[in-house]
């Protein structure tokens, strides 16, 4: 079963997911912010390629990515440990930005560069334990259209959406607990896409939100 985007007058689209609260806007920034932040993360970002435990084999992750954050935002997933960057200019403009649309507090994000087609992200949730129960996700979506599936864990119902240049995705609520996210390879896509993930890593340094 496929479920649909509802949309409203301000240009905010609204998923109707059952057990979830995702909102997107895809024009939260002017084309000209999208292109210069996108070549600015492209060149100044300290991009690598991980690899990743999945079922006791090790892979390559399927795209480059870079971790950054407050100083004490140490983050873990699939048997990557990642310890945080200090802030550069241009992605602590996007937090602050992300901060006031979303209305909640970020201490850092994992950006991903998808090359081409080729590069993807396997269907998951960012359900870490260092991210809460009900984490706030602000996703930001550069270069390249790329279609974002969910599914629900329970009932299989999916749902998708094509995340444009210069647009804003907010996942937040149940989210994480009943939805897996991903995006498939896709032999058509030339050109790259940069994704900003900003999040909010729980630490005893800090006091709660």
């Amino acid at each position: 079963m496929q479920q649909s985007v509802f949309f409203d007058n301000q240009g905010c689209h609204t998923l109707n997911m059952a057990d979830a609260d995702v909102i997107f806007l895809p024009n939260w920034l002017t084309k000209a912010a999208a292109d210069n932040a996108f070549t600015e993360l492209q060149d100044t970002l300290q991009w690598r390629q991980d690899t990743i435990k999945l079922y006791g084999k090790e892979h390559l992750i399927p795209r480059l990515q870079a971790w950054y954050g407050d100083s004490h935002a140490q983050y873990a997933y699939s048997g990557v440990a990642l310890a945080p960057l200090p802030w550069t200019s241009c992605v602590s403009e996007l937090k602050a930005q992300c901060e006031a649309a979303a209305q909640h507090r970020f201490n850092s994000v994992l950006a991903n560069w998808y090359r081409d087609g080729r590069d993807s992200m396997g269907m998951h949730s960012d359900d870490e334990p260092q991210l809460g129960k009900q984490p706030v996700i602000a996703s930001v979506s550069l270069g390249a259209e790329r279609k974002l599936l969910f599914k629900h864990k329970q009932t299989n119902v999916k749902c998708s959406i094509v995340l444009t240049h210069g647009s804003l995705l907010i996942m937040a609520g149940k989210t994480q607990q009943c939805w897996k996210h991903g995006i498939n390879k896709s032999k058509r896509i030339d050109t790259g896409r940069i994704n900003l993930t900003f999040r909010h890593i729980q630490s005893a340094l800090e006091s709660p939100l």
